[in-house]
């Protein structure tokens, strides 16, 4: 029965923590932590009693730097809010009836904050049946410890070699920390004093003689900090549990009824140290484990905070770290590779330090930033990073030549040369160096193309420069520094917004736009065999395939968009790090899963047929917690791919190896960049980072033949031919030399042969762009590649058909046709992506055809991309859009639209809802009854 307005009124005056207290029948403590409540036995979540008409009080204290506050549900009460580690707050209220208590911060609930208050009769509290130690030849073993020592006992390790304590709180745990032992006596591995130690203690075998047993425990919820029940002769385990992370003895029961007259035996081990690879990140001190009381029982027992396994979160076992602080040799070869596959060194330290990014040029030489400034940035004019031109004269795999392009840049994060010059990413800049190419020296001084790049967090500014197949500069950007970017003094309404995503910024025209949002902090892009690009991401699942428009699940922070209702998801079937208490906890302890939530770099290996073909269109991407070079497999589903993992291609073996980039040269070798650091994770205290090291590494295969390129000599036919390459990387020095060079009918009449006549489609696209980044298309030509066979070529003729976010009526007219009849969900997901670029009101029979296509109402990307690029027709025309919602075959399209239209908040939109939900509640079904639920909801407010 629920409580009357005046009851709750009046509790709602008892939930500040200071009101009147002077009469408590249960006064119940809980410490709040994101893993649960915890009672002060230990209980996480603990069913708390009282009788019908009892005062209650309800503390908590904060056991974290977090926002917690506990509510009751159903008597809508809460307390008030605490932040700070070791506040508290009541809830003081009188039992009516049971409830459900929780914290009702956003998330903390679905993370496991919430338990049951119940209302009884009589006794609140429960006894428990007496246990018995078992017996070994007609005496009681020392199971419970009561005899001060080990008998009965065997240790190994250091962990258990004085393992004994009489104290609570004991000498080897925190002054704050309460064990509840039993008797005399109980055991523990080190304590959080003594975590480091490893060990087992082996108890001698005994009969089961009763159908239950139980034992208390506590300490690390960690895998390798556990109790084990084995059946002995067989070695077999038949029960096995961990602490969860609290110093306070539980009670875990053991049902033994499947091995009564059965000899068992107990083993307690301790094989984590606990000890963090991270300078700055204390290590684990719940890296031991507490013991007591092993008895039996006749019956199940009741204990009122008994641990049970589904309640503990377990940490894996840490990763061995086999190396730390090699030479770059040593590193080297440390190494393990494929078969047929060999790695060098082919730069260290000094001649390269803290290589920050890099690319290669069309000599195939690798420029690098040295990012000597990194993580502050320095004064304006103060900077310390330079950029090395790097050159393998003989073929040896040895960078033997070296020439400092320039210095005294500040916080360079990423590079990409051509089209004349140096591309820098330097927050809040980003710069163009023009280049002497005779002399490899600065023709002028850097040039600010663009500013207001944020400065937030350093190591998620704007980084991973490359040029994109259609001729612009292609970028990342981090979700936890924000920025405004613009030309140097435009206005605040010229500048655009961002965060995470991905970025374009063109050459010639100097159009800056973002192509993708969302994401975390993305230090990875590449293209494609089909020119289709893809990030590798930290902490949320890694892989996305990225689509001109669309908007990716975030780390943090909303779209800029309020009206995205929901975004797309990762393409990936895997998480590179194991666990259940999320990313960052499996951090060097996740090598089976690929090594950790943290990836820096990305290449799609296109480098040609030395390789072999298993390679070709897979992406790689260094994991920097599990020093492995991650490999996933990309293939076409639906409008999009999926990403499943491959084995690791490379394991570094090295804790301190830091990959943060890697590419294919012209001999289809790879060549990557180490920073070199025992610190693997960002910190703003430059104190943390080592100054003084450096590598990179180049990878061959057996295959692989080294050749001297000069392909800014090569004539432009000689460049059309290059388009034909097995090796992405000709391809693509190519087409930038070819854009750089501008227009030339000669050019354009062999690459529209290609177009016309090659039968491969990815040399057919490889020659669109081309001829797109020389100008060498009109509109009609590319209209008419929107009947060409390919899907491929039809949808890079839609992209670029709307490159300047304008189309003739004609072209207009192709698009509905192709949303109507093209049997392609590639193609569908291109027009959705050119409907963005074009005005609202031009998107209506486009949009109109596509929310029709039934079949496409599972894929992975084109229900959320119809979507964004419909909802602002809501604006347009509120009755239209509505009309288009009802035929929609998306599922989730109409409760999007309703919710658009209500947000609009006119008199026009209320009467417009109204008018569909009589529309609606004349058509039975179960869809159109939620719609109307929503209708009633969003007019309510």
């Amino acid at each position: 029965m629920a409580a009357s307005g005046s009851d709750l009124k009046a509790q709602e005056l008892k939930i500040s923590g200071d009101q009147d207290t002077t009469h408590i029948d249960r006064d119940y403590k809980l410490e709040a932590t994101m893993l649960g409540f915890f009672g002060t036995d230990g209980s996480r979540n603990p069913t708390l009693r009282a009788n019908k008409g009892d005062r209650v009080r309800i503390k908590i204290t904060n056991g974290e730097l977090m926002t917690h506050d506990i509510a009751l549900e159903e008597l809508g009460l809460k307390s008030k809010v605490i932040l700070e580690k070791g506040t508290s707050a009541n809830l003081v209220f009188t039992a009516v009836q049971s409830d459900t208590y929780f914290c009702s911060v956003p998330g903390h609930r679905a993370a496991g904050m919430v338990g049951n208050f119940e209302v009884v009769e009589g006794a609140v509290s429960q006894t428990t049946i007496a246990g018995q130690l078992p017996m070994k030849d007609g005496k009681s073993l020392n199971l419970n410890f009561e005899s001060g020592s080990l008998n009965d006992w065997t240790a190994t390790g250091d962990a258990f070699s004085n393992p004994l304590f009489t104290q609570d709180p004991s000498p080897v745990h925190e002054k704050e920390m309460h064990i509840g032992f039993e008797g005399k006596y109980f055991l523990s591995s080190g304590g959080t004093a003594n975590y480091k130690l490893t060990g087992t203690l082996t108890s001698v075998p005994f009969k089961v003689t009763q159908p239950f047993a139980a034992f208390r425990v506590s300490g690390g919820a960690l895998q390798d900090t556990r109790v084990e029940l084995l059946l002995a002769g067989t070695d077999s385990i038949i029960y096995h549990i961990t602490g969860q992370g609290r110093a306070t003895l539980q009670p875990a029961v053991v049902d033994l009824k499947a091995y009564l007259n059965k000899e068992i035996f107990i083993r307690i081990i301790d094989n984590e140290t606990g000890i963090s690879q991270i300078p700055y990140i204390a290590d684990d001190k719940w890296a031991h484990i507490n013991f007591d009381e092993f008895l039996f029982y006749p019956s199940r027992p009741d204990f009122p905070n008994e641990l049970k396994q589904k309640d503990i979160i377990i940490l894996p076992p840490l990763d061995p770290v086999l190396h730390a602080g090699l030479s770059g040799i040593e590193a080297a070869k440390a190494m393990t590779l494929p078969k047929g596959f060999k790695i060098n060194l082919a730069a260290a330290e000094p001649d390269i330090i803290r290589p920050i990014s890099f690319t290669i040029d069309a000599r195939g030489r690798l420029w690098v930033v040295e990012g000597h400034t990194y993580p502050v940035p320095a004064p304006e004019g103060q900077g310390k990073d330079r950029i090395l031109i790097f050159e393998d004269t003989d073929g040896d795999g040895t960078l033997d030549k070296k020439i400092i392009f320039t210095e005294g840049l500040n916080l360079v994060s990423g590079i990409e040369v051509g089209m004349g010059g140096v591309w820098l990413g330097a927050a809040p800049y980003l710069l163009f160096i023009p280049i002497d190419a005779k002399n490899d020296k600065p023709a002028g001084p850097p040039q600010k193309l663009l500013d207001g790049w944020g400065l937030d967090d350093t190591h998620e500014v704007l980084n991973n420069l490359r040029w994109g197949p259609d001729g612009w500069l292609y970028g990342t950007h981090g979700v936890f520094t924000h920025s405004k970017v613009g030309k140097p003094s435009a206005s605040d309404d010229q500048r655009t917004k961002l965060n995470a995503g991905v970025w374009r910024y063109h050459p010639t025209t100097h159009k800056f736009e973002m192509f993708a949002e969302g994401s975390s902090n993305p230090w990875g892009i590449d293209f494609n065999d089909y020119g289709h690009p893809f990030i590798t991401v930290c902490v949320i699942p890694h892989m996305y395939h990225i689509i001109q428009g669309a908007r990716y699940q975030r780390q943090a922070g909303n779209h800029f968009n309020p009206y995205t209702y929901d975004d797309i998801k990762t393409i990936a079937d895997h998480v590179h790090w194991v666990g259940e208490r999320g990313p960052h906890a499996g951090n060097f302890r996740s090598a089976s899963a690929g090594g950790g939530h943290a990836h820096a770099g990305a290449m799609i290996y296109l480098g040609g047929n030395s390789w072999p073909k298993e390679y070709r269109n897979d992406i790689f991407m260094n994991n920097i917690n599990g020093a492995k070079l991650n490999i996933d497999h990309l293939e076409r589903v639906g409008s999009g791919y999926a990403a499943t993992h491959k084995n690791d291609f490379l394991a570094m073996n090295d804790s301190w190896s830091q990959w943060l980039n890697f590419k294919y040269d012209q001999a289809g070798s790879v060549f990557a960049i180490d920073w070199y650091d025992k610190n693997q994770c960002h910190s703003p205290n430059p104190e943390v980072h080592n100054k003084t090291m450096g590598r990179i590494f180049k990878i061959t295969h057996e295959n692989d033949k080294w050749v001297r390129v000069d392909l800014t000599k090569a004539t432009d036919m000689e460049l059309v031919n290059y388009q034909l390459n097995p090796n992405e990387w000709y391809v693509r020095q190519a087409r930038t030399i070819l854009q750089e060079r501008g227009p030339n009918k000669k050019v354009h009449k062999a690459l529209k042969e290609i177009l016309a006549r090659n039968p491969d489609v990815t040399r057919k696209i490889r020659a669109m762009w081309t001829l797109h980044v020389t100008k060498g298309f009109n509109e009609k030509e590319l209209t008419d590649l929107l009947s060409n066979d390919s899907e491929y070529v039809r949808s890079w003729a839609v992209q670029l058909l709307t490159e300047n976010k304008n189309v003739t009526p004609e072209t207009l007219k192709h698009f509905t046709a192709l949303a109507q009849n093209d049997n392609s969900a590639l193609v569908r997901l291109y027009l959705t992506s050119a409907m963005l670029r074009l005005e609202p009101a031009q998107r209506w029979d486009v949009l109109d055809a596509l929310v029709q296509k039934g079949e496409d109402k599972d894929d992975h990307n084109l229900p959320l991309m119809v979507w964004y690029a419909a909802e602002p027709l809501a604006a347009v025309d509120m009755k239209r859009f509505l009309l288009m919602a009802e035929k929609a075959k998306f599922p989730k399209f109409l409760p999007y639209t309703i919710q658009r239209v209500a947000a609009l908040g006119t008199e026009d939109s209320k009467k417009a809802l109204k008018e569909l939900n009589d529309k609606l509640g004349k058509m039975d079904s179960h869809e159109n009854h939620e719609s109307m639920e929503l209708i009633g909801k969003v007019l309510g407010k």
